[in-house]
């Protein structure tokens, strides 16, 4: 799954590698699935290659909101390819989701764990409370806009504190090991070079470009489940959507109450119409995709 994938050596050839990631095709979200099926189902590696090659640019997106931690950037480029493979290679595609959307959390993992590794920072301890203050201190700064240089103020640190559940000394001590290692945004790159750092910075914001992609994919998977339901039978319609398409789900109990039968006879029907239901998407899709292919 690794083998001929485009390297970055250096921060030098970051723009060609850049480059280089673009000319691998976006998925549609039908050939997504095909591909998810060949790997899983018949080992299939040129379809695994294609599903990873297909969202290093997630992978580069994601490792340049790291970059103010002093390290590689090639280094955390790696890291993050690392969890894109551990998520194709783990990757379901019958829940229903995209694999950009299961991918980033191990792609993110990946590279925290590689900064965590990299910073050795023993005094930090390994609870999660901590390790969120480590990788969320500067967002939740600027968000109170605590943004002057030095200690923080201790009104500052309190309210950190209490946002991130961590102890005011702890704030305070992540705060100057932060400081300590971050570049200062408007310094080069490289000594002879025009871009600075904080040309670097990547916006969080989501792009007009995949809200649209987003929004198209969710309307698609609406129209998908809406006829995927007409299979159901009108007791299994009404226990599913109580049951796993409301936001407070009904219980076993209200909805046995409902229909006058055992809280076991409602998990066996809400089981077997969800069955019936991805069993009805999956035909759909497949339809879908000979169609556009045809």
């Amino acid at each position: 799954m690794a083998s001929n994938l485009p390297t970055l050596s250096s921060e030098g050839g970051l723009s060609s590698y850049l480059q280089e990631i673009r000319k691998f095709p976006m998925l549609e979200p039908e050939e997504e699935y095909m591909l998810a099926k060949a790997w899983k189902e018949h080992g299939d590696s040129d379809a695994a290659h294609k599903m990873v090659t297909s969202h290093l640019r997630l992978v580069a997106k994601i490792a340049m909101g790291y970059r103010g931690y002093g390290l590689p950037t090639s280094e955390i480029v790696s890291e993050g390819n690392v969890g894109l493979m551990k998520a194709v290679k783990r990757f379901e595609p019958e829940k229903g989701f995209r694999l950009a959307t299961y991918a980033m959390w191990w792609i993110r993992a990946s590279i925290q764990e590689y900064i965590l590794r990299s910073w050795s920072l023993v005094k930090m301890g390994t609870t999660a409370a901590q390790k969120k203050l480590f990788f969320n201190l500067r967002k939740v700064k600027g968000q109170i806009q605590a943004i002057e240089e030095g200690d923080l103020r201790p009104e500052n640190v309190k309210e950190i504190a209490e946002r991130l559940n961590v102890s005011e000394e702890e704030v305070v001590n992540m705060n100057r090991r932060l400081s300590a290692h971050d570049h200062s945004l408007n310094a080069p790159m490289k000594a002879d070079s025009e871009g600075e750092w904080q040309d670097w910075l990547v916006d969080e914001g989501t792009d007009q470009e995949t809200l649209l992609a987003e929004q198209e994919e969710l309307d698609t998977r609406r129209a998908l489940l809406a006829d995927a339901m007409k299979n159901l039978n009108e007791r299994e319609q009404h226990i599913l959507t109580e049951r796993r398409l409301k936001d407070e789900p009904a219980t076993l109990e209200e909805l046995s109450q409902v229909y006058d039968i055992s809280r076991e006879r409602v998990r066996q029907i809400e089981v077997r119409a969800f069955e019936k239901l991805q069993k009805a998407m999956k035909t759909q899709m497949r339809e879908q995709h000979f169609a556009q292919n045809a």
